[in-house]
């Protein structure tokens, strides 16, 4: 079970004299029960790629498959495997139009012809997730909550459909960081509870490294980097650099004390593993990598 791209460009523009290759011969798998996280520069591929991923984007050269099915074209089996894939785009709650919570979040259960009596507990069961009562909440206007609310909305509707493979494209861009800590940890629980697949585009290093098992890092359309997350971060700074991007805060202050002499691992996910790192190595407890 996985999503596999098997050489795979995608140029917009084909044909015209505006032509723009925005991936360029990309192999690539993910497999189930992945956390990855896609990390680039502005320009690198990122969005084409997640696109790809679904059939919103047709490649130009190459093929894509959802456990093991080309979804290129419209039969019943590449439309089923579509529907398996996701997507939660980045400011996600422009995308809400019912007149309704509920109605918003039941919109993919019922296009998908879902019996009302399924639509309706897969509605509750997805605003369980994000937070919001259903008593409370189901019959409000979406236009009437705060933007954090708004984005669990939408985040709803994705889950509602229960897919197998769940796309976040900068689902935190624009939040406060309290709303931003209750979505990943909303996003953290699924993945845990219901081993759903998570590719997370990010441009926050930290959210990164404290969430996804496999890093990938793409510069001018093409695949960079491929790997565990701190082993990157850790052994290839000068490559993150060149892509447009860093290894997290925690990361780069560990190193700088590791080259003042400090015998620190540069190993931590988050800030808190940072601290215990350093205190350890002024206790003399720690091991440098």
């Amino acid at each position: 079970m996985s999503i596999r791209l098997n050489n795979v460009s995608h140029q917009y523009g084909q044909g015209t004299p505006f032509a723009c290759t925005a991936l360029e011969h990309v192999d690539l798998e993910i497999k189930k029960g992945e956390f990855v996280g896609i990390i680039g520069h502005t320009g690198s591929g990122k969005s084409t790629l997640v696109q790809l991923l679904n059939g919103l984007v047709q490649p130009t050269e190459g093929q894509v498959f959802v456990d093991d099915t080309d979804i290129a074209g419209k039969s019943a089996a590449a439309l089923a495997a579509r529907r398996r894939v996701g997507m939660v785009f980045q400011y996600p709650e422009y995308q809400l139009f019912e007149e309704t919570i509920a109605k918003d979040i039941a919109f993919g259960p019922k296009n998908y012809g879902l019996p009302p009596a399924e639509t309706e507990e897969r509605v509750r069961e997805a605003m369980s997730f994000v937070g919001l009562d259903y008593d409370e909440y189901a019959n409000r206007s979406p236009f009437r909550l705060s933007g954090g609310q708004m984005r669990r909305v939408a985040i709803a509707g994705i889950i509602a459909v229960r897919p197998d493979y769940l796309i976040l494209d900068e689902p935190s861009a624009g939040l406060d960081p309290v709303g931003r800590r209750e979505i990943f940890a909303q996003i953290r629980r699924r993945y845990e509870e219901t081993g759903t697949t998570v590719i997370l585009v990010s441009h926050n290093m930290d959210d990164i490294a404290a969430l996804a098992n496999r890093l990938i890092v793409l510069s001018r359309g093409k695949v960079t980097l491929d790997g565990e997350p701190l082993e990157i971060f850790s052994h290839h700074r000068d490559i993150l650099q060149e892509a447009g991007v860093d290894a997290p805060p925690v990361t780069q202050v560990l190193q700088y004390l590791r080259r003042r002499g400090l015998a620190v691992s540069d190993r931590a996910r988050t800030v808190a593993d940072g601290t215990a790192l350093l205190y350890d190595a002024l206790r003399g407890d720690g091991h440098a990598d």
